[in-house]
């Protein structure tokens, strides 16, 4: 029988924080409000920093949002059962003591004992079960669910156990799930059980349980974190205090303002040319870690040339499209030209480094060495008999994906019509609005990119390929989702890894999606700024409190 608490939900809470007071906080060197004097926040680290990015935040709930700008602060409030200490993609117990299979499709974890949101409420095992099913049951599009693909059920035995039953025996990605977007533990007393909860409710609430709480909040603009003495995790107590970050929607002037020591950090999404410059800088360092970053391009197959629900639907007619896109861009162009080496050619969703990877695409389209082909495209074309140049209606991001889109999309457009064999019509469109866009088939083409969720080849194939997939671009191929089902639970290392090569190679000859370039992590710091090194490292997780300052 499972433990079930008496609680009740308490109302969302009035007040807030005025973005003029966040400003003078922010850009003062940590200031503190109200918001943050009580609940537990303001552990006794001390000191502040600034930390400037370029990401957006599309909702501070874990079930509304699967993006790096929103997790890059999940990472820093929420509770995660598994986690990736620093300097290593390998999980291991956050607030848990411990996390093992107890049978082939049981994985249970045990709780620390007294843990405490930063509102006073107890995290229990009820915290955790509320969290994972709200996930699946609202779905939401742009949300992480279809991480939770084979979670069947949850169970808590007691207060501090939690049972998750599989679909799948053996599930070799579940560990890692759990310190995935779809991983962060919400207080049950504050979240919606049925719906996205709105971020000013969250803030309120102080549902908090990380190395930080959020003080003050005012969305992509400014936000401020306190230290929460509280967390009883696997990171340790936060280095700094407080720690301010900045959004800019441009970013040459969080450029201008790192070079001068005017913020302490700055962390995506610099130009390549922005990095040379300051790589010469004698005020900051530019330090470089590993990188899963991937950019690509969705074809969404009901409303692109040709596609299942235009007025001239043909099957074979949008695949030679898509083949002909992937045979006339040029990635090694794209790496030198617009990013300066910064991101190098890509050639499968699975980026190079990763356990099972390949390079499919350079083999099946191009010149089949990596550079582009105008004859094969005309030839790919004409065999399926569409009348060129094509229209495509081609749609990129102008402030999510670091300034370098506009220059990649636009030499994506010259490459295409240099050939004769499209018309391109290139737009584009801020994140917020972008992101609710191409979920509702607004786009035919679109650029998207990816930050992994975690360190395995899954992570690039389940959330994009599976049958209800976060690129919602309606690819549904069940040869595809059956190789991934198998991959999932096959605990022979080489023979996983052949299925991951086989998955790739199917999908590259769908071309759902189109990979172009992958790229590496880099963040530019003060002088006097230690620990972006720390975390830096390949679980792609960027933790404020490794940061400190002298």
């Amino acid at each position: 029988m499972s433990y079930v608490p008496t609680r009740r939900r308490l109302l969302a809470l009035g007040g807030g924080v005025a973005a003029s007071a966040l400003l003078l906080a922010a850009c003062g060197g940590g200031g503190s409000s109200s918001a943050g004097s009580s609940g537990g926040t303001g552990g006794s680290a001390s000191g502040s920093i600034v930390v400037g990015t370029t990401d957006k935040i599309t909702s501070l709930d874990p079930a509304g949002s699967y993006d790096n700008g929103s997790f890059a602060v999940m990472n820093q409030v929420y509770p995660f059962l598994l986690n990736t200490p620093y300097g290593s993609p390998d999980v291991q117990p956050d607030i848990a003591t411990s996390a093992e299979f107890t049978s082939p499709t049981e994985y249970t974890v045990k709780l620390k004992p007294g843990l405490k949101w930063a509102n006073g409420h107890d995290l229990t095992s009820s915290d955790v079960k509320f969290t994972f099913d709200r996930d699946v049951k609202i779905a939401d599009p742009n949300g992480p669910s279809s991480l939770l693909s084979n979670l069947d059920s949850v169970s808590t035995p007691d207060a501090t156990t939690v049972v998750f039953k599989l679909k799948a025996a053996n599930d070799q990605t579940f560990a890692q799930v759990l310190s995935s977007p779809a991983g962060p533990i919400v207080d049950e007393e504050v979240f919606s059980p049925d719906a996205v909860t709105p971020d000013k409710t969250i803030v309120d609430g102080k549902a908090f349980a990380g190395q930080y709480t959020i003080a003050s909040y005012d969305v992509n603009n400014l936000i401020q974190y306190k230290a929460y003495e509280g967390y009883q995790g696997l990171l340790g107590p936060a280095k700094t205090g407080t720690v301010n970050v900045k959004y800019y929607a441009d970013a040459s002037n969080m450029k201008l303002e790192v070079s001068n020591n005017s913020i302490d950090v700055a962390f995506r999404s610099l130009s390549a040319n922005d990095i040379a410059d300051l790589r010469t800088n004698d005020k900051v360092k530019v330090v470089d870690g590993p990188g899963g970053e991937i950019r690509y391009m969705v074809f969404n197959f009901d409303t692109m040339p040709y596609g299942a629900k235009t007025s001239d639907a043909d099957n074979a007619k949008s695949l030679a499209v898509r083949q002909a896109v992937a045979d006339l861009v040029d990635r090694s162009a794209l790496s030198d030209q617009v990013y300066k080496g910064t991101y190098t050619p890509l050639f499968s969703q699975v980026p190079k480094g990763l356990t099972g990877a390949n390079e499919a695409y350079k083999e099946l389209y191009g010149d089949g060495n990596g550079a582009p082909s105008v004859d094969k495209a005309k030839q790919a074309l004409s065999d399926a008999g569409v009348s060129t140049p094509v229209d495509l209606k081609l749609q990129y991001n102008t402030d999510h994906y670091g300034p370098g889109s506009t220059d990649e999309y636009g030499l994506i457009k010259t490459q295409l019509e240099s050939s004769g064999l499209f018309k391109v019509d290139l737009q584009s469109t801020e994140y917020v609005q972008y992101s609710k866009d191409r979920v509702k088939d607004a786009y035919p083409v679109y650029q998207l990119g990816w930050f992994p969720d975690y360190s395995d080849a899954d992570n690039y194939l389940t959330p994009f390929f599976s049958k209800n997939n976060f690129v919602a671009n309606h690819y549904d191929s069940a040869p595809v989702q059956k190789l991934i089902g198998e991959q999932l639970v096959e605990t022979d290392k080489t023979k996983r890894a052949d299925l991951i090569g086989q998955i790739q190679t199917a999908e590259a000859k769908d071309i759902s999606t189109l990979p172009l370039l992958q790229g590496s992590q880099v963040a530019v710091v003060g002088s006097n700024v230690s620990g972006a090194d720390q975390t830096l490292d390949a679980s792609f997780k960027f933790r404020y409190a490794a940061l400190s300052k002298s």
